[in-house]
């Protein structure tokens, strides 16, 4: 049949065959397919064959490949630089956060608790010892000082030792902060993590006024949870439930939230542990390692298992929970949903050890009961243990310029961007992931920290690379992305 058109290759534009390779990493996922990434945390999976073809500029304009790596970014044609447009739109997007620092203030009200956790990762003291109790002067300077952060959402939340001992300031705290805000007109936010030992009528009447939400302990059935957490009377997991179950009545269902530590007795109970979640009508949990602060080693408790016992444990506990899902029970991991959302979105996640530079000081900052101020409770927990290093100054005796702008935090915000960090610039999973300084100082006394021999570096690569496997099978990635938040 006669055609007044030519062939396609007439038509073809030779130039457009010339395509350029904008930035990007790869790793090896298994034996014979690698993962690519680019800056902003696009990623797809190619075999070796086709990495090469990819390198080699060898692909051709037909192969869906190639028209899947240039809607990604990671390649561009010649005659035309859109791609290097939307790449520099979607990083910029990314690092908005940046503009917004810092939004959640913690006030570490009182040390005082009455709980002996053995896992504890502050120098808790006696309930009787006031002595340890944040002042009003004090949260009269942390209150001025949060007001000064440019972020429209200012979240305050309430620490100890047991807050509620000090109730007293947390009443001065909101009620002067929604005083303030009246002019303000910021987006804020109430937060009391509790034991829930103290919780009464007159502390739930003030949380429903002032739509204030409680953050609790919660690590598995009664008997893990006395043994983890226990208390004079050994009565701790009685008084946790009863205890939710009071907030839910007067605050309302989705009121409270709760967090479980992982300690070497919890290893061998993840399904139990999460169980006990749904019994207790939650809908996520956040299946979170101990840390290496305060009395989790004084009492030895962190290096009681390590980054592999601990895998394993959070895999069976994500396959079981994968499980319920696709059984129809809609339950969430919290780290993973952080980590999904990092990768199927342009969603910042607010989860400071995840962002890049590092998250402390500019995502969280805390304000000891003594005014001291700290980049994160980590640090303030490191602090606990006699060593200040990531103190960055005093409420009482420095301003909020010398604060925000000294030399400790803008020496750990330049160490910890992550796209030019050895061992983390050339990584694959670099888009995903962040830095902790805290932990990388107080396990090898370098808050950048060898890569090579980091349990922070091991433990997260693990993680993506099982999730980026779930996300191969269709049914487990329509479960994963209604995690994305």
């Amino acid at each position: 049949m006669k055609t007044i058109f030519n062939e396609l290759d007439f038509y073809r534009d030779e130039s457009y065959l010339e395509y350029q390779l904008l930035p990007f990493n790869f790793a090896l996922l298994d034996s014979d397919r690698y993962l690519i990434t680019n800056m902003v945390g696009e990623y797809l999976i190619l075999s070796k064959d086709q990495l090469q073809k990819l390198i080699n500029k060898k692909l051709d304009p037909d192969e869906i490949l190639y028209n899947e790596l240039l809607s990604k970014h990671f390649i561009y044609s010649k005659n035309s630089d859109v791609s290097i447009d939307l790449l520099s739109l979607k990083y910029r997007t990314k690092k908005f956060y940046l503009s917004d620092f810092t939004s959640l203030h913690i006030f570490v009200v009182s040390l005082r608790c009455d709980h002996s956790c053995p896992y504890c990762q502050v120098s808790r003291q006696n309930i009787k010892t006031s002595e340890f109790d944040m002042s009003q002067e004090i949260a009269d300077k942390g209150i001025e000082f949060a007001f000064r952060s440019p972020s429209r959402n200012l979240k305050f939340e309430f620490q100890g030792g047991e807050p509620l001992l000090n109730f007293k300031i947390i009443k001065y705290i909101v009620l002067k902060v929604s005083e303030i805000n009246e002019l303000e007109k910021r987006n804020i936010q109430f937060v009391i993590t509790t034991n829930l030992s103290f919780i009464n009528k007159e502390v739930l009447d003030f949380c429903s006024e002032f739509k204030i939400l409680i953050s609790t302990s919660l690590d598995g059935p009664e008997d893990l949870h006395n043994k983890n957490r226990p208390k004079p009377g050994k009565d701790s997991y009685q008084k946790t439930i009863e205890g939710i179950n009071y907030c839910r009545d007067i605050l309302g269902v989705n009121s409270i939230s709760a967090l479980m530590t992982t300690t070497k007795h919890s290893l061998t109970r993840v399904k139990d542990i999460i169980d006990e979640y749904i019994n207790q009508e939650f809908n996520s949990i956040f299946l979170r390692p101990l840390s290496p602060y305060g009395f989790a080693i004084k009492t030895k408790n962190y290096y009681k298992y390590d980054a592999d016992e601990w895998l394993k444990f959070y895999f069976e506990g994500l396959d079981y929970i994968i499980e319920l899902n696709k059984n129809g029970y809609f339950f969430v991991e919290q780290y993973a949903s952080i980590i999904l959302t990092k990768m199927l979105s342009t969603s910042d996640t607010g989860y400071v050890d995840l962002q890049s530079p590092s998250g402390v000081g500019i995502g969280a900052i805390v304000f000891n009961y003594n005014g001291d101020v700290y980049v994160s409770d980590e640090a303030r927990m490191l602090a606990e243990m006699h060593d200040q290093t990531f103190r960055i100054g005093s409420l009482i005796s420095d301003s909020y310029e010398d604060i925000i702008s000294s030399e400790t935090l803008l020496d750990i915000l330049e160490q910890t961007m992550t796209e030019s960090m050895p061992g983390c610039s050339e990584c694959a999973f670099q888009p995903f992931c962040g830095s902790d300084p805290v932990y990388h100082y107080a396990t090898q006394k370098d808050i950048v920290g060898n890569k090579t021999e980091s349990m922070f570096c091991h433990k997260n690569m693990t993680i993506f690379k099982k999730i980026i496997n779930y996300l191969e099978d269709k049914n487990t990635k329509d479960i994963l992305r209604k995690w994305v938040f």
